[in-house]
């Protein structure tokens, strides 16, 4: 079949599940990488069968990374592909949502008319995003659609592997123990770095009030346990002196994000990338200083973490 002559069945037929010939055409190619896979040749402007989205599900549950190539889809579109997993989170710098769609956070290093348009260092320490929130983010998707000539890249740590690989003592040490996630965190730090940090409104603050998380999760689709802390969120482990707590995050946040654990994703024109924020941590390595960078991301529910 060819991509004219699916593009139009879809369109006569959008409610519709695809045939299986089309639905069997892209491909899912793990990388060469402690976590993470490609999708190539799906067309995610195009309505997805519920066996693709089946074939899409299982791929992030077992990758990770999801790393779609091509993808020249509108807003609209990236929010109805991630409204499939669940009910969207609205980020809490309402100032750089994209006019029209609050579900989407525009994160961007670029300013016009002497304002950034979107929340430039986005990422700057490695993080699972809202794990400040009662039910931190399941996944979220971030869609390319302005790269600089270099630099931009996005590293990504498989938590699971990190528990897995973790000493056993440590493991011991830490299961079962409950850690302070603020999203104010190292919220001063960063407005002293950049302009791209406004004050926070009191009703800003009230969105984002300190919570307390398992330092090891569960997986709720899976059943893998996975380290739940990181130097962006997390101020201290619960019920410990302060001298001890901190000892533990600095073991725990050295471990996870050691090389073995990691994805280095090299941006590519149009990929959209979905990863899993009960899985992994993730950082935004930056770009050179006047070189553009405009993405678009929504972030997924997901449940209170056990």
């Amino acid at each position: 079949m060819t991509t004219a002559t699916a593009n139009a069945i879809v369109s006569r037929h959008q409610s519709a599940p695809l045939s299986t010939t089309f639905a069997e055409t892209f491909e899912i190619r793990p990388l060469d990488a402690p976590l993470g896979a490609e999708v190539i040749g799906l067309d995610l402007s195009q309505s997805l069968s519920n066996a693709d989205f089946a074939r899409i599900h299982r791929a992030h549950l077992d990758y990770h990374v999801v790393v779609f190539r091509d993808q020249q889809i509108t807003p609209a579109q990236q929010i109805a592909f991630s409204r499939r997993f669940g009910p969207l989170q609205i980020h809490v710098l309402h100032q750089f949502q994209l006019p029209g769609h609050p579900e989407v956070l525009v994160v961007s290093n670029v300013v016009e008319n002497g304002k950034p348009i979107g929340l430039g260092d986005a990422g700057h320490f490695w993080h699972s995003d809202l794990s400040y929130k009662e039910k931190p983010s399941l996944g979220s998707l971030l869609h390319a659609r302005e790269l600089p000539a270099k630099g931009g890249d996005t590293l990504f740590a498989n938590m699971h592997l990190a528990w897995d690989t973790l000493p056993p003592a440590l493991q011991n040490a830490v299961d079962g123990l409950r850690a302070e996630h603020t999203y104010l965190a190292r919220y001063a730090e960063l407005q002293q770095r950049s302009p791209w940090r406004p004050n926070l409104t009191p009703e800003q603050i009230a969105q984002v009030k300190p919570v307390l998380q398992p330092v090891v999760r569960t997986h709720p689709e899976t059943g893998r346990k996975a380290i739940f802390v990181s130097e962006h969120f997390t101020t201290r482990i619960v019920g410990l002196p302060e001298d001890e707590s901190r000892d533990l995050l600095d073991q725990l946040f050295a471990h996870s994000t050691r090389p073995a654990h990691i994805y280095r994703h090299q941006w590519q024109a149009h990929d959209l990338v979905f990863w899993d924020n009960r899985s992994l941590l993730h950082l935004a390595a930056g770009c050179p200083p006047g070189l553009r960078r405009v993405m678009y991301r929504t972030t997924i529910e997901g449940d209170v973490p056990r």
